[in-house]
């Protein structure tokens, strides 16, 4: 499959989870949805994240950039915590796993406006910079783009998850 295909795909889906979360959110008798599932909504994000990010570097060859490790060193623990904790039920890793994702949120806002203003002095390295987009799928979710959605999803429904009453 072409890797812009690929990239439209994995947007879609994080822009279809966002609306599905945030209606959640909004909506109140579809919360207790969110509130029931949110660990295992986040997992599935992070899983999805990761496997994105890999198939981007492993089968497309796209080469990683400082920021995209950066980024993906907040998101790959949590591919690996909160499916544990999901199928555990186990609500004592979400304050970790908040600010493990805040951080990896923080990282993709700045790598986003990297890209946006690549005229900014930066430390990345020349041949790989930063500012590169690899994919703007449907038009405008970079790869930095896509990953910080998926923190905003999963910082959402970790959130949402810990406030409910046990």
């Amino acid at each position: 499959m072409e890797t812009a295909v690929v990239a439209d795909v994995f947007a879609g889906l994080l822009l279809a989870g966002a609306a599905a979360v945030f209606s959640c959110l909004f909506v109140p008798k579809l919360r207790p949805l969110l509130t029931r599932f949110g660990l295992a909504i986040a997992a599935v994000v992070a899983v999805g994240a990761t496997s994105g990010s890999l198939y981007f570097s492993e089968i497309a060859n796209f080469n990683p950039c400082e920021m995209c490790w950066i980024q993906r060193i907040f998101m790959y623990p949590l591919a690996l915590m909160l499916p544990i904790a999901a199928v555990r039920r186990d609500r004592h890793l979400i304050p970790y796993a908040i600010v493990v994702a805040s951080v990896g949120l923080g990282f993709s806002i700045y790598h986003s406006q990297l890209q946006l203003r690549p005229d900014q002095s930066t430390s990345c390295d020349l041949l790989n910079p930063c500012s590169a987009k690899w994919v703007e799928a449907l038009g405008f979710a970079t790869i930095p783009v896509m990953a910080g959605i998926a923190f905003v999803l999963i910082l959402a429904a970790l959130a949402a998850n810990w406030r409910a009453p046990r």
